[in-house]
């Protein structure tokens, strides 16, 4: 076998001997051919059809000689076809080294577009031929790797061919046993990669940690339309990843997803991925596990979506609720832009059909594959009352005792009576009880067949069956209770994951949040970082505040001052600092301290009254947040307030005899 690291030496060998061998046959053949031409004859077509010639003459010799280098026999289907743009090779058996002699060959081809090498077993060798291949080759776009067995370490191959390639815009890797670390590959080549429209990786080994490259696959790259990954294990893990990466998506069209067994976890995911994907086209859900909860789920995502226009749901445990559910969705929402729902394994009812017609009406375009008629709603079984409680309700409301009506048959008060005696009194007693129900109680008192009915059993019936009311609330509590905490957690992780895919600076709105805020009013919260600002005076002297927003603040008030409306202003300078929320009692002492000396001397200037609230607000730095102080505290402000007055009062009356 011939070493891997040869390929790159003897690619620049066949090349040069081929451009070489072609400016020969052009010295060869010029002078003579320009004699015998005419000015008319300047650009004849026929010229073209040789240089052609000579170009596949060439392949062909860099083919042969490249097989009998390498000891492989020549593929004649090839050498055949040569002049096409497509070269369908799939189940011929190359193998890496017949690969590695296609690859040497093709390095110089100037006119295949489409190579189709599925089902050839060329493994992670023919992977690295054909990456090496691809730099040289600049014509090829459509590649099929199909069923090949790269597995893992064909997969960093796969990855370099992607990343180094700039004509390549589909590639088929399916079948080839890729799991779930081989997915960053994919992810970081096509994070660089902008040729690349198409990439099916289907038939693959791809969870959950698959899914979650896969979803950065989908949050970075900005030119792949078509991802099909039907057939592989994302599972609920995975389809929460591949959904966060959807949600912030802006390219992709069409999406397969089916055969994956995500359930209604990765439908609820999926739902709040199309509330903001405005591109998606076709998606298809098929076989994912998903019952009419999960439709319900998908519904309401669907209802902010205006861009999907295929949706695939069929061989799920989907009865005719969930067929109801779509249709519904799409009557109630006129923007929609569904024209096909494939349901096709379910029978529907009348009902569903006459919901369906008119829906049809307001969006003509509509077409519902179904199974066809005949469905039923999925009815739970009639519970039965118990016989116990209906007798204890019966005679708690005629306030009987359970002796009192069995004493015709019961002569000696043994509570013990005959079954036919038993069965003969109920059915001729005014006791609500069927037939069934009568001989279910026959069965619950003579268990051991013995053929008398022993009825005390009866007396504590009301207190168990009061136990039993309240150990099934407490089931049917705790059920709805765990259904409900997984949700939210299935939320939260998918928030979590569009957070960590969403680029930095970039904010998504959900279509509720927009509707909340329109109703009522916006408010301004700071960040940990602008959380503080420095408050400083305009030239006209009023006081202003930053505020990225559009919204006022309002300060908390000062002591015997009225509040003021800060707004934005041009002759403003701020300073962000770190977050300052915590109370500090200093500031608050200030604030209070200088609106006391404030209102306690008026003699003081409108000037001296500016520059010491300024100073006092700039110098101390005061939380946007106070709590409040204990009683010892504040007898000391109040005291200290009480010196600092006196103070104030005293330089102020020196500063006017100085006057």
């Amino acid at each position: 076998m011939l070493d891997t690291k040869v390929l790159p030496l003897m690619l620049s060998i066949f090349v040069h001997f081929t451009h070489c061998s072609c400016l020969f046959v052009q010295e060869d053949i010029s002078p003579s051919t320009t004699l015998r031409q005419d000015p008319g004859d300047q650009f004849d077509p026929d010229l073209n059809d040789i240089e052609d010639r000579r170009n596949e003459t060439s392949i062909t010799d860099i083919y042969l000689q490249a097989c009998k280098l390498i000891g492989v026999v020549p593929v004649s289907f090839f050498l055949r076809n040569l002049d096409s743009p497509t070269m369908s090779l799939s189940h011929h058996g190359l193998g890496p080294l017949g690969c590695k002699a296609l690859a040497i060959a093709l390095a110089a081809d100037v006119h295949l577009t489409t190579l189709e090498l599925a089902d050839n077993y060329i493994q992670a060798e023919g992977a690295k031929d054909m990456a090496e291949m691809l730099k040289a080759n600049f014509t090829i776009e459509h590649l099929d790797l199909s069923n090949n067995h790269l597995c893992s370490s064909g997969a960093e191959y796969v990855g370099k061919m992607l990343t180094d390639s700039l004509s390549l815009k589909s590639i088929k890797l399916s079948g080839n046993g890729f799991t779930d670390d081989d997915a960053k590959y994919f992810a970081e080549a096509l994070s660089i990669n902008s040729s690349i429209k198409e990439l099916d990786l289907s038939h693959n080994k791809f969870c959950g940690r698959g899914g979650e490259h896969l979803g950065l696959l989908l949050a970075n790259n900005e030119h792949l339309e078509v991802l099909n990954l039907c057939w592989n294990q994302l599972r609920m893990k995975g389809a929460v990843a591949l959904s966060a990466g959807l949600k912030v998506n802006t390219m992709l069209k069409y999406l397969d997803l089916s055969w994956n067994g995500f359930g209604n976890e990765g439908a609820l995911a999926m739902g709040q991925a199309l509330k903001f994907n405005n591109t998606l086209v076709f998606l298809n859900l098929n076989n994912n596990r998903i019952t009419n909860e999960g439709v319900s789920m998908l519904c309401r995502g669907l209802e902010y979506n205006d861009t999907l226009q295929v949706l695939m749901l069929a061989y799920n445990s989907l009865t005719v609720e969930g067929a109801l559910s779509l249709v519904k969705m799409v009557k109630k929402t006129p923007n929609t832009a569904l024209e096909m729902i494939n349901i096709c394994n379910i029978l529907v009812n009348e009902n569903f059909l006459h919901l369906l017609e008119v829906t049809c009406e307001e969006h003509p375009g509509l077409d519902v594959q179904y199974g066809g008629v005949g469905g039923v709603f999925a009815k739970k079984p009639v519970k039965r009352i118990d016989p116990m409680k209906v007798i204890q309700d019966y005679l708690d409301q005629r306030k009987l005792r359970l002796w009192d009506f069995f004493r015709n048959i019961d002569k000696d008060a043994t509570m013990r009576v005959p079954v036919v005696d038993f069965r003969n009194a109920m059915q001729h007693s005014s006791i609500p009880l069927d037939r069934f129900q009568i001989e279910e109680l026959i069965q619950r008192l003579d268990r051991d067949g013995t053929g008398i009915v022993d009825y005390r059993g009866l007396v504590d019936t009301r207190k168990q069956m009061v136990r039993n009311h309240r150990r099934q609330l407490r089931k049917d509590a705790s059920r709805q209770k765990k259904e409900k905490h997984k949700s939210d957690r299935i939320l939260r992780t998918f928030q979590s994951a569009v957070e960590a895919v969403t680029p930095i600076g970039s904010v998504v709105i959900s279509a509720e949040e927009i509707k909340a805020e329109s109703t009522g009013p916006r408010h301004f919260s700071a960040t940990p970082h602008s959380s503080w600002h420095r408050i400083a005076t305009s030239n006209s002297g009023r006081c202003i505040v930053s505020n990225p927003s559009n919204d006022r603040i309002h300060l908390p008030m000062l002591d015997g001052m009225t509040s003021h409306h800060f707004t934005k202003s041009p002759n403003f300078h701020s300073c962000s600092h770190p977050n300052l929320l915590t109370a500090s009692p200093q500031s608050d002492r200030v604030i209070s301290l200088s609106a006391r000396a404030i209102r306690s001397n008026p003699e003081m200037s409108c000037n001296e009254v500016k520059q010491l609230a300024v100073d006092h607000l700039t110098k101390s730095r005061p939380a946007l947040e106070t709590t409040p102080l204990g009683v010892k505290a504040k007898k000391v402000m109040k005291s200290k307030a009480k010196k600092f007055v006196e103070k104030t009062s005293k330089n102020s009356k020196v500063f006017t005899k100085l006057n």
